[in-house]
């Protein structure tokens, strides 16, 4: 089927980059039994997932706005609709053509339960479809930026857009609406789809041929506002302080009076997770540090004095370097990289659970993209970009259950709640660092020679940011140490060294990201203090790609 029918740029089905990372990749058993979610008392709206690459934006815009939802995918919708009893449903876009046989559908209780019903891109032409419309392909495509004009007053377009104006949306379709179901109405047309904004306001449905989502709609947060107020008539009650409260009590009633390790990793999931879980049960929380040698600068004292000595919790500091080193001497593939970290960890793991007399509970940072990603839209697995953690289950032979507390959050959501917790702002606004640390920094062979010029040139590279003041402007900046060498002049000698790549990137949640456009007299500047600062590097170069095509990670 045609990709191009909602849209490759944003429609194309695409694994995320995965966070959490302390799951083994053996066989997992059954995942930890079922606890009701932290927002079960709160208006929520459900949000039915065609495949879009974007799902999760309209989740995130939900959620903004003090609105809790959840992502389904399509096949899954009908009974997480009657289980959650939502207030308000998206349907997402997706890369497949309504007109095509055995294409998605929304489940058809949606439609007959009076619930207010927004379709986005595939999700509106579905929802055309089922009510009675027309759907064809082979029209004129619509690819990026596109104009809407408003033709009717709508209640989306409530103190925004107002009659006759146009507006500039982000479009993403090969196929369009020719006949609009019984009882809808055009309020807004752009070039090439007639039907661009269509509704019906007497039943609350609405249907949008463009992504509101995404930023390069610039009012389509407002849209999505107007349909969450105005349209569902929700008043936005779930805050980060209500989370706290209630998945404290969660905890509780899941642990009782268990014993819990969490795995800390140096980052803003797992800080988050351990803080938030010792506040519900102190001491029976034990939390390991493990230093598998490829971590950054100063990373471990950093860890230890915050948890050790700040928040008092009981830490174990296991220094396993040697170990990780050891099996991943000569260790070149990337997948058998994170496999073989991945493996480790579970053994650390377990060792430490037994030495303190044993555990019922393995605590980590997954979080809500971690949890839909998964499983993709269409049921099956999803594909694999980088292997490193599955969620649900852990080696049978560890007899224990998972703790995740935050496995309903988005990143920037965590960083709200680390902030409620009264975490330090040095790990609230950590840049995302991998599980894996540096070995995947370090295309090709990891010796502990070039993870410390890595390390190196990555905390020059860093501090750097910071004195621009930077740091807060970038998702995510860091060194890789390429496998190759170069010639290079030194002094009167000639040298033969490494090459360093830096890379730095804006964006919202890490799905997409373009390249930071640094002035060239930082860079020039960065280079020459790597270059003078860590022995063993004499060459140093900028990524410039985006993603997509490429990942924010080189491995």
């Amino acid at each position: 089927m045609p990709a191009e029918a909602c849209g490759p740029s944003f429609c194309a089905v695409a694994s995320r980059p995965p966070v959490a990372y302390l799951l083994s990749m053996t066989a997992p058993q059954p995942a930890a039994e079922s606890v009701p979610s932290v927002a079960s008392a709160h208006d929520k709206i459900l949000i039915v997932d065609f495949g879009s690459q974007v799902t999760q934006l309209i989740a995130r815009r939900v959620r903004e706005e003090g609105v809790y939802s959840e992502i389904v995918p399509f096949q899954k919708a009908e009974a997480a609709f009657a289980e959650m009893k939502p207030k308000a449903v998206i349907l997402s876009g997706g890369p497949e053509s309504v007109h095509e046989a055995g294409s998605p559908r929304a489940p058809q209780a949606i439609f007959d339960s009076g619930v207010p019903v927004l379709g986005i891109c595939y999700g509106q032409m579905a929802m055309a479809e089922q009510l009675g419309g027309s759907v064809e392909g082979g029209h004129h495509r619509e690819f990026g930026r596109a104009d809407v004009e408003v033709k009717a007053a709508s209640a989306l377009f409530d103190s925004t857009w107002g009659m006759g104006e146009k507006h500039p949306v982000w479009m993403s379709h090969g196929d369009r609406i020719t006949k609009m179901p019984p009882g809808f109405t055009v309020a807004g047309t752009s070039a090439n789809a007639p039907f661009a904004v269509i509704q019906d306001e007497k039943r609350k449905y609405y249907g949008l041929m463009f992504h509101p989502e995404v930023v390069h709609t610039p009012d389509g947060a407002k849209l999505i506002r107007n349909f969450v107020r105005k349209v569902a008539g929700l008043t936005g009650d779930w805050t980060m302080r209500a989370f706290r409260e209630e998945a404290i009590e969660k905890i509780r009633a899941q642990v009782g009076k268990g014993r819990v390790i969490c795995g800390l990793s140096g980052g803003v999931d797992s800080a988050v997770a351990a803080v938030l879980i010792h506040e519900a049960i102190g001491d029976q929380l034990t939390c390991v540090f493990v230093d598998h040698g490829m971590l950054r600068l100063d990373e471990a004292k950093t860890v230890v004095d915050l948890f050790r000595h700040h928040y008092n919790i009981p830490l174990v500091h296991v220094d396993a370097s040697k170990l990780f080193l050891g099996e991943l001497a000569g260790v070149t593939d990337p997948e058998l990289k994170r496999k073989t970290i991945g493996r480790l960890f579970i053994d650390v793991f377990d060792t430490e659970a037994k030495k303190i007399g044993g555990a019922d509970f393995l605590a980590q940072g997954t979080l809500y993209p971690d949890v839909i990603e998964s499983v993709s839209f269409t049921g099956g697995p999803s594909v694999t970009i980088k292997s490193h953690h599955n969620v649900g289950g852990l080696p049978a032979r560890m007899n224990m259950k998972l703790v995740e507390p935050l496995r309903e959050l988005f990143k920037d959501e965590v960083r709200v709640l680390g902030r409620e917790l009264g975490l330090p702002e040095i790990f609230v606004g950590r840049h995302p660092f991998p599980g894996p640390g540096l070995a995947i920094r370090c295309p090709g062979d990891i010796t502990p020679e070039k993870l410390d010029i890595l390390r190196n040139a990555d905390a020059v590279y860093i501090d750097q940011i910071r004195k621009a003041g930077l740091y807060d402007t970038i998702w995510q900046a860091f060194a890789v140490l390429l496998p190759v060498k170069t010639v290079g002049v030194m002094g009167d000698g000639r040298t033969y060294e490494y090459v360093v790549g830096l890379r730095a990137v804006t964006s919202t949640d890490g799905m997409t990201a373009d390249f930071y456009a640094f002035d060239m007299k930082f860079l020039g500047e960065t280079a020459t203090r790597i270059i003078n600062e860590v022995k063993g590097v004499n060459r140093v170069v900028y990524d410039i790609t985006s993603k997509p095509p490429g990942t924010i990670e080189w491995e």
